[in-house]
């Protein structure tokens, strides 16, 4: 089944949105997206890959479709997104996947990982960073805040928020614009209007801080656990630099990286190069 089907199911009270395509009996990939996206940067990508895998994108929650837990209910941590995702694995029952994560989806799915070694058959990462070194100047107010959560610095960065600084992360990088379809970035600014989107993702991105905390611990599960990895990276990303993809190798000496001449949304670009990189590296 090459077009995707789509639904909601309950984790423990809350709704929780996931695409899916392709035959459950075939081998499982996992797609974990990032900020400011949801399951619907997967679009193209998923009917490429429908013929050999069976594919399953949720929208982490405050994301997309998914429900917004309140902050009042609810910390917007990563082991807490990294919780319901576990939740979201038990309860549609899936036994072994290999799993592609983008952005804010790799520290999630690096802890998903952490939590299921023997369920893991391959990562891949697509921008998705686990090394101090890949991460870029841009960072720099988002450290400020980290080091001090004031009101001004949390202000401070409320503009990449913003419609057009969502647009920006889809075209900066890209040498023909006009490959960039405005679906995503427009959905990601519809979605982050919400009420109280805002500040569930500033709540993130301050929580951000503990992914860079846990770095040693991705790198430890690398080391120990070895798994299949592919590193494949818009080369031109302004928040995760090349340094970060190449820095996989130091504890995966067998792992692929691979680089594409496009920014931060890759799959935007060169969804058919990644495609083929995936086929060619689990099969």
């Amino acid at each position: 089944m090459k077009h995707p089907t789509y639904h909601r199911i309950d984790i423990d009270g809350h709704k929780i949105f996931y695409r899916q395509a392709g035959d459950p009996r075939k081998p499982t990939l996992l797609l974990l997206h990032g900020f400011p996206s949801s399951s619907h940067m997967f679009r193209d990508l998923i009917p490429q890959l429908a013929d050999r895998f069976h594919l399953i994108a949720p929208d982490i929650p405050g994301f997309g479709q998914s429900e917004a837990p309140s902050r009042a209910n609810f910390a917007y941590t990563f082991n807490n997104l990294a919780g319901f995702i576990q939740r979201f694995i038990e309860v549609v029952g899936i036994e072994r996947f290999a799993l592609y994560a983008f952005d804010i989806g790799a520290p999630i799915g690096f802890r998903v990982a952490m939590k299921y070694p023997a369920r893991l058959t391959a990562i891949i990462s697509q921008n998705g960073n686990a090394y101090e070194e890949g991460l870029s100047d841009v960072w720099n107010p988002i450290r400020r805040y980290w080091s001090e959560p004031t009101d001004t610095n949390r202000d401070a960065l409320r503009e990449i928020m913003k419609p057009a600084a969502i647009r920006w992360q889809y075209e900066h990088g890209v040498s023909d614009l006009s490959k960039v379809s405005p679906d995503g970035y427009s959905l990601d600014a519809f979605h982050m209007a919400r009420p109280d989107a805002e500040e569930i993702q500033l709540d993130i991105a301050l929580d951000y801080a503990s992914n860079v905390a846990m770095y040693p611990k991705f790198q430890a599960y690398f080391r120990q656990h070895q798994p299949r990895f592919l590193a494949i990276w818009g080369d031109k990303d302004p928040f995760f630099l090349p340094a970060g993809a190449e820095a996989f190798k130091r504890d995966l000496p067998n792992a692929e990286v691979r680089f594409l001449d496009t920014g931060h949304f890759a799959l935007e670009t060169h969804s058919s190069d990644i495609a083929a990189a995936i086929l060619n590296f689990l099969l």
